[in-house]
């Protein structure tokens, strides 16, 4: 039996880059394709999004990723690993957390890699 990922899609999937249109899912993101491929080889990949399923069902198939993504939920589910743009690693300490929460920047707000190739 395959460990379940939940994956959010806007962030990490598509190019979303915090302009929120609830009937306009952007493109898919440089890479993404070739990694929900080589991840659903050896996890349960389902898609974490708050957008209406039916659109987000859609902006699968149109981007031919019905045979690597189990479902769609925008319930936190058991899961062995979550993926997310808007995350932080609690490591046990509530005051690094605290800190990490003061400095926190999405990774397209702050200068990091903007193509699915890192």
């Amino acid at each position: 039996m395959k460990k379940t990922i939940l994956i959010d899609l806007d962030g990490v999937l598509n190019t979303y880059t915090g302009v929120f249109d609830k009937d306009f899912i952007p493109p898919i993101r440089d890479g993404a394709f070739e990694f929900l491929k080589k991840l659903s080889e050896e996890y349960q990949i389902k898609l974490f999004t708050t957008r209406n399923k039916i659109l987000a069902s859609k902006w699968v198939i149109e981007n031919n990723l019905e045979s690597f993504v189990e479902d769609i939920t925008n319930i936190k589910e058991l899961s062995y690993l979550y993926i997310d743009d808007r995350c932080l690693k609690f490591d046990g300490s509530y005051r690094d957390l605290s800190e990490k929460i003061r400095q926190f920047q999405v990774w397209y707000k702050n200068g990091s890699l903007s193509s699915g190739e890192g």
